[in-house]
C-alpha cells in the first residue's frame, strides 16, 4: 500500500509540471495561428454571379498565356525546357493543365489579376523588382471568369497524391526520397536559379511530414505568412483536397510505416497493462512470503 501512495504522490507532482510547464513552452515555440481558410475570401477573386464561358476563356489563355506556360492537355508543349525557363523567369513556369483541378477557383482568378498580391509575396518585389508573371487587372471580370472556365473544363477529374504533389510542389521544391532510381522528383528549376529568385533553396521535403506536424504542413501550406511572416514561399491557394493530396503524399515518402506504427501501438500498450498485472501479482506474493 505504502509503494501505491508513493505512486500517487510522485505521478501527480510530476503531471502538475509537466502541464504547468510544456503549455507554456509550446506557445512559445508554436504559436497559434488561425485555422487555414480554403475559401480565400480576403482575395480580389470571381466577381460574384458572373459565369464563365470556357470557349472565350480558351481562346484568352491561348493569347496571353501560352507564351510563358504550356498547356500540355491542350496541344501546347512548352516553348522552352525547364532550364531556359528558369533562367528567363527565375523559375519554371507551370504547366496550366492541371491548374483547374489543383486551385481554387477565387484564388485563380486573383492570381490572374495580380500573382504578387493574391500569393502573398509582393514585399519580396520592392526597388523596381516585379513578379515574373505580369498583372492582368486590366482585363474585364467576365474574361478573368472565362479564362477560370476555360482551365477548370481541361483539367483532370483524378490526380495521384503524386501526381498533385509534383504539380504544385516540384517546381521549387525537392523530395528525393519520392523516387531513389531515377532522381524525377528533385526540382524542375535549378538550384542557382530558385536560390536566385527565392533568396535561399527551398528545403528538401522527404522527412517534412515527421520534422513537422501534419497539422503545421496545412497550416503553413494554406498560408506561409502565418508561421513566417516575411517569407518567400507564396501561398500556394491549393484547394483542400489538393492538399489533402499533397500532405498524403509527403506521409507516403517520409513516413511509409505510419500505418503499421499506429496499428502496433495498441497491441503494444495491451501487452504492457498484461505485463504490469503479472509483475505486481509476482511483487505481492514476493512480499507476502517476506511479512
Amino acid at each position: 500500500m505504502r509503494e501505491i501512495k508513493i505512486f500517487i504522490v510522485i505521478a501527480f507532482f510530476t503531471g502538475a509540471l509537466y502541464y504547468g510547464v510544456e503549455p507554456f513552452a509550446h506557445t512559445q515555440l508554436h504559436k497559434h495561428v488561425d485555422a487555414p481558410e480554403y475559401n480565400f475570401k480576403d482575395v480580389d477573386g470571381l466577381k460574384e454571379g458572373l459565369t464563365g464561358n470556357a470557349e472565350a476563356g480558351a481562346t484568352l489563355v491561348q493569347s496571353n498565356c501560352i507564351v510563358c506556360h504550356a498547356v500540355s492537355k491542350a496541344g501546347f508543349p512548352p516553348m522552352m525546357d525547364d532550364a531556359s525557363s528558369a533562367a528567363s523567369y527565375g523559375v519554371v513556369p507551370p504547366d496550366l493543365s492541371c491548374s483547374g483541378h489543383l486551385y481554387d477557383a477565387n484564388y485563380l482568378a486573383a492570381f490572374i489579376k495580380n500573382p504578387a498580391k493574391a500569393s502573398k509575396t509582393e514585399h519580396k518585389f520592392t526597388d523596381g523588382a516585379v513578379h515574373p508573371m505580369p498583372n492582368y487587372d486590366w482585363m474585364q471580370p467576365q474574361e478573368i471568369a472565362d479564362m477560370v472556365a476555360y482551365l477548370q473544363s481541361i483539367c483532370p477529374k483524378e490526380m495521384t497524391n503524386k501526381e498533385v504533389f509534383a504539380q504544385a510542389c516540384k517546381r521549387c521544391h525537392s523530395i528525393k526520397y519520392g523516387d531513389f532510381h531515377g532522381g524525377t522528383m528533385i526540382s524542375q528549376t535549378p538550384e542557382a536559379n530558385i536560390k536566385a529568385y527565392m533568396g535561399t533553396i527551398p528545403p528538401d521535403l522527404s522527412q517534412y511530414i515527421r520534422s513537422r506536424s501534419e497539422n503545421y504542413l496545412h497550416e503553413f501550406i494554406n498560408d506561409p505568412q502565418k508561421h513566417l511572416e516575411g517569407t518567400a514561399m507564396p501561398r500556394v491557394g491549393l484547394t483542400k483536397a489538393a492538399e489533402d493530396q499533397v500532405v498524403a503524399y509527403m506521409q507516403e515518402v517520409g513516413d511509409s510505416k505510419k500505418p503499421e506504427r499506429d496499428a502496433l501501438g495498441p497491441k503494444f500498450l495491451g501487452y504492457l497493462v498484461i505485463f504490469a498485472l503479472f509483475a505486481w501479482l509476482w511483487k505481492s506474493k514476493i512480499w507476502r512470503e517476506v511479512h
